[in-house]
Parts: structure tokens; sequence; C-alpha cells
């Protein structure tokens, strides 16, 4: 049977998750712990160079949005790989914070053109009816990538932090160059149909008495343009709802290693372990989410993981012993890897294909704010108090009252002209 050559971009969609999350995306906060200790940098300033990734986000993603809709992702993933590559390179030689900040711009722009959001987009275009299991399979590469943290980590006490950071820079452009080659823009242009599904063929079968294909290749799914997105209510909400809950995720990338080393006295690789597996439910999460994504309603599905992040990360923050931290990565994992493929699967649903990539974009605009206040919030208050205490409390309490936007998300009526068509 000939594999739909949707779920080979999927597979490349991994396989370079896989890459940013191991590489980067979890490894960050082990730089960021070795760079304070060894430079004797502050938390906030530290902390104001990693959400400067985030920022990037904000200026790029409307435009890279309709580009996304118009042409694919194929030429824009390219561009990010090697761009990503060369902000390891460039970190591997940093001695100042001037420095470090350049870097991590670099590795901004480089993830917003070879991130979740150009990978996404570009699956969405492929699968409508198996979109939540599809997205979520392509989250399996994030929860990967952290188990595979200590591998990192190991390194960079083996071989020091530059040599990692360079070698990571060579693997993202010699492994990803190639993965972003698979991408193709929609199945139409291959001529094959969404899903895999011919919608002639579904008729047929349906016409002798299987509706199940019918439901499955013949349902119309909405087509929104930007403006009518933005004029709904569910596109605010889910905006809004996304951005609480970057706050958590983002602020624990960049600070819970170094929480754990300065107030439980583990080293980078103790705590690296917690990430691991914390890592390892994600992945869980990522196929619990995958099977329930498609099954149940995705919005009340992300508010239950609202709180289950929020309650998470308040165990980390008055952590005493490991049973704690391992609660916390219990449940913030299973949140993370249940909740994060909806962000996008919900907008879908939502407002179909027609202009998603410029819909994400601009969606992303909102969700960035929470991406870059986490980490500021906590490594700001972890400078004036001492420690991560109030600023982790007052993150888990803003993302326990981010459940109550996803609640309140419900599906929009349909726009006047697709209605009435």
């Amino acid at each position: 049977m000939k594999i739909f050559y949707g779920w080979k971009m999927v597979i490349s969609a991994v396989c370079l998750q896989f890459l940013s999350s191991v590489l980067l995306f979890n490894s960050l906060g082990a730089y960021a712990s070795v760079l304070i200790e060894e430079k004797g940098w502050s938390r906030t300033a530290v902390a104001g160079a990693v959400s400067m990734q985030s920022m990037e986000g904000v200026f790029l993603g409307p435009f890279m949005g309709g580009f996304l809709d118009k042409y694919g992702a194929k030429q824009i993933l390219r561009i990010g790989v090697i761009v990503v590559g060369a902000g390891f390179m460039l970190l591997s030689q940093i001695d100042t914070i001037g420095s470090f900040y350049l870097a991590t711009l670099v590795f901004a722009v480089g993830t917003s053109f070879s991130g979740y959001f150009p990978l996404n987009v570009g699956i969405i275009q492929w699968f409508e009816k198996k979109r939540a299991r599809a997205l979520s399979t392509v989250g399996l590469g994030l929860a990967l990538g952290g188990i595979c943290v200590p591998i990192v980590a190991w390194c960079m006490q083996t071989y020091g932090w530059r040599a990692t950071a360079f070698g990571s820079g060579v693997i993202m452009m010699v492994v990803g160059f190639p993965l972003a080659s698979i991408y193709r823009k929609r199945p139409e242009d291959l001529g094959l149909h969404i899903d895999g599904i011919d919608p002639i063929l579904a008729q047929a079968t349906a016409n002798q008495g299987d509706t199940s294909h019918l439901k499955a290749g013949m349902t119309k799914e909405p087509s929104f343009t930007t403006m009518q997105a933005i004029r709904t209510r569910a596109f605010w909400l889910l905006a809004a709802g996304h951005s609480s809950a970057l706050l958590i995720v983002t602020a624990v990338n960049a600070h819970a290693i170094n929480h754990m080393r300065t107030a439980l006295h583990y080293s980078i690789a103790q705590a690296s372990f917690i990430i691991t597996t914390m890592t390892a439910f994600q992945l869980a999460g990522v196929l619990i989410g995958g099977y329930l994504g498609d099954k149940f309603p995705k919005r009340l599905l992300s508010g239950m993981c609202m709180l289950m992040h929020a309650l998470g990360l308040l165990f980390l923050t008055f952590a005493t012993e490991r049973g704690s931290l391992v609660i916390f990565a219990v449940l913030h994992g299973l949140a993370w890897g249940i909740r994060g493929p909806f962000m996008q699967a919900l907008r879908a649903d939502y407002f179909g294909r027609q202009s998603i990539g410029q819909i994400l974009g601009i969606s992303g605009i909102i969700a960035a704010m929470g991406q870059f206040a986490g980490p500021l919030v906590a490594g700001a208050l972890g400078d004036a108090t001492g420690n991560y205490q109030l600023g982790f409390t007052v993150l888990a309490l803003m993302a326990a009252a981010g459940s109550l936007l996803f609640l309140l998300a419900k599906k929009p009526d349909l726009p006047r002209d697709s209605a009435t068509s």
C-alpha cells in the first residue's frame, strides 16, 4: 500500500522538530545555567536574551504566514535550518552578554523560519479529518528531543559548551537541509487529495452503504479569510490562551535547570534528568492527544491541560525532594504534549486552510507576548527575591486563569458568504 505523501512530510517534520528540541529548545536552559555560573551574568540578563527569540516571530509571523499560504514551506525551512546552524556557531564564540544577545537573535530568525509554525502550516494543508493525529505526531519530535537532552549536557561537561554548540550547528545544517527539502505545498499540486481520500471514491463508497467514507472525504471545511477570522471572538480567545500557556513553557525551559541547581543544589546532569522525565511524559501526552484530539473537543482538553501546567509548576516551585520534581515532570509533560499540537489544530478546524498561514502568523503576535514575558517575569522576580518561588507562583496562577480562555473559545459561525454557499 502506497504511503500518502502527507505522512512523509510528517516524518520530516518530526525529525526537524527533534533536532531543534534536543540541540536548542530544551538545551538552552543548560547553556543559560552554565553562562550564569561562568560569566556571572544575572538571571534577568540571560532571560532577556532567551526571550528575544520569541519577539522575532512577532515581526516575521504575519509576513511569513502570507508567504506560506502562497508558496509553501520548503524554501523557508531550508533557509531556517542554515540560519539556526549559523547561530550555534556564533554561540560557540561568544564572550560578552552583547554577543550572547546577537547569537539568540540569529536563533530567533532561524527558528521562526524552521520551527513549529512553518512546519505545522505545511502539515495543515495536507490533513483535515486526521489533522490532530498528524500535528500530534509532529509533536513527537519535540518530546523525543527533550528525552535526549542529557546527551547534550554530557557533551557540555565532557567537551565544553563551546564545542557542543559548534557541533550542534554542523548537525543542524547537514541533517536539516535535506529534511526540509521533502516538504511540498499542497496535495492538489501533486494530483492528490487532502487526507489521501478521493472525494469521488468516497461518494461511490457511500452510495454502496458505507457512509464513513462520505464523512471523511466530503465534509466541507470552513474557509475564513484573515480579516474574517480576526473579527471572531474565538480568534482572540485562542491567541490569549496560547499566550498564557507559553508563559509557563518558556519559563520552565529557561529557568528550571537553574532553579534546581540553586535551590536544590542539583548538578546540570541531575537537573537534565528531571527534564528528560518531563519530556518522556510529554511524549506520552503527544500520543494521548493524537487519539483524543480527533474524538473530543480540543478546547476543553486544552483548558484541562492549562490547569495541569499550573499545578505542575507549583510542584516544581516548592519542591524539597525528588518526588515533587517527578510530579512536576508528569503534569507539565503530559499537559504540554496533549495541548501543544491543539494550538494549530484548533485554528485550522475553526478557520480552514485558505489563509491559515497568515491567521497563525497574526495569532503568533499575541502568543509571543507570553513567550517573551515568561522567562523575563521569572528571571526579574528571581533576581529581586533571590529565588524563583514568587516568579513561578505568579506564572502558575496566570496559567490557571488561562484555562477559562479555552473554555470560552467556541467554534465561530461560518462567514456569511461561506454559509450561503
